[in-house]
């Protein structure tokens, strides 16, 4: 590979690795200004959720799309199109006067990170050589998992000190960077001859996801029960459209250890999601901090969280996977209970210390539940398993935003917004405890079966 070939390739890695820093830093920046959007918009808990549920929803549903995508479209245009939804959407949330524009920001830049994240990755698998592979996958993956890490932080220090929309001005140049970046590095392919798309397969998963994600924020029992049966009606259409029109090959889903191990992966998504918005709320509202001491909280768990990721998978490779993901399985259960137990002090170092124990675990189990995972499969299943579960994580980070936003609101509407912040927050705790303990037992048993393959 000449110098000028490895420029664009590394170029085209970056440009697309910024866009997605870009979505995901914007993901977990702005759940640390609910408290003030609920004050500014009149809204309750429940409806302000949307601004994340929205975003995470439609990248769920274009992910699927991906492969699609790339074979109706050459790389440039794609980085283009998902450039440019982005940015629109960041300018339409500079200027947002009412929660309605704030959300069609939202969906907007849904659409670009949910194309322009599988657009770096398939980048790298497509056209970086065997032997700059790894290297090349180390920035993608970095960027996707510093951006947690800082989200928080960067959205409570901004809308402590500016107001909320300086979150998406400050983002403006990074996104333009990526633009006349993309432009300059990525290649100019004629695109390949495009296969047909799967229409009403995807027509029916969305049906299915926004019926299911409302259910679950509706206010009332009539309207909960009648959006359930639109998503369950949705679920079985696209079951029975998929059969003729494969979106995902759901084949892979009778693979138990599969399933098994996802089920684990989507406990710990539901867990960083769900606690990416009760803790800040909780520390702002019941315990009396600013949204950046609320956003720089969250900070050092993260960051042990994404730095122990790449360690963890050398700790895979050299004594198997049972170990160290059953080790993260332990300490994340351990740190739901100190969080618990020290929730009443409302120490902010308590709470810190709680927080970094409960991410140790995740660092240390939660990149190699993914690896392990899709390890259970063939070459001939990976592509319909990695779109499977980067779709299942959106879905199900939006479905733990939801619940934990419909709980909030229930204990907010009968004890008042201090005091049901802090008994929801102890509740959905104790339920993410729960779930930690389930997929301890159930990926185990799957988990000693990798280690005598391993």
């Amino acid at each position: 590979m000449n110098k000028n070939n490895h420029f664009h390739l590394l170029g085209a890695v970056i440009a697309t690795g910024i866009l997605s820093f870009s979505g995901v830093l914007i993901e977990t920046a702005m759940n640390v200004t609910f408290p003030t959007l609920i004050h500014e918009f009149g809204l309750s808990t429940s409806k302000i959720q949307w601004v994340t549920t929205i975003y995470l929803l439609v990248i769920a549903i274009t992910i699927p799309l991906s492969s699609y995508f790339n074979e109706r479209f050459s790389a440039i245009k794609l980085f283009l199109i998902a450039n440019l939804f982005f940015l629109v959407g960041v300018l339409t949330n500079c200027f947002s006067a009412n929660f309605v524009m704030l959300l069609f920001g939202r969906l907007l830049q849904g659409i670009g990170t949910g194309i322009g994240l599988p657009l770096m990755f398939h980048l790298i698998l497509t056209k970086a050589p065997l032997h700059k592979r790894g290297m090349m996958m180390g920035i993608g993956t970095l960027t996707t998992s510093i951006a947690p890490a800082i989200g928080p932080t960067y959205g409570g220090i901004i809308a402590h000190a500016l107001d909320w929309r300086y979150i998406y001005i400050f983002l403006l140049p990074l996104v333009i960077i990526s633009l006349f970046l993309g432009l300059a590095a990525l290649p100019r392919e004629i695109a390949k001859t495009p296969k047909k798309l799967a229409f009403r397969p995807v027509i029916a998963l969305s049906i299915m996801f926004f019926a299911f994600i409302s259910a679950l924020s509706a206010e009332h029992l009539l309207t909960f029960a009648l959006l359930f049966v639109i998503g369950m009606i949705g679920a079985v259409m696209f079951v029975r459209f998929n059969r003729k029109e494969t979106l995902i090959d759901l084949g892979i889903m009778k693979n138990r250890r599969f399933v098994a191990l996802i089920f684990s992966l989507l406990v710990y998504q539901a867990l960083l999601l769900g606690l990416s918005f009760i803790l800040p709320s909780f520390l702002q509202v019941s315990a009396g901090f600013s949204s950046s001491v609320a956003g720089i909280f969250m900070f050092p768990g993260a960051l042990i969280g994404a730095v122990l990721a790449p360690i963890s998978g050398k700790i895979l490779d050299q004594i198997g996977a049972r170990k160290p993901i059953t080790t993260g399985l332990v300490l994340a259960a351990l740190g739901l209970v100190l969080l618990f137990v020290f929730l009443p002090t409302k120490s902010l170092a308590l709470l810190l210390i709680a927080h970094i124990v409960l991410m140790l675990g995740l660092g240390i189990s939660y990149s190699n539940l993914m690896t392990c995972s899709l390890g259970t499969l063939s070459t001939e299943e990976l592509s319909d398993g990695n779109a499977l579960v980067n779709t299942l994580q959106q879905f199900i980070g939006a479905v733990a935003t939801a619940v934990v936003a419909t709980t909030l609101s229930l204990f907010q509407g009968l004890n008042g917004f201090k005091t049901g912040t802090s008994q929801g927050t102890s509740i959905i705790l104790a339920l993410f405890f729960i779930l930690i303990i389930v997929s301890l037992i159930v990926s185990f048993p799957n988990l000693k079966k990798i280690k005598a393959n391993h």
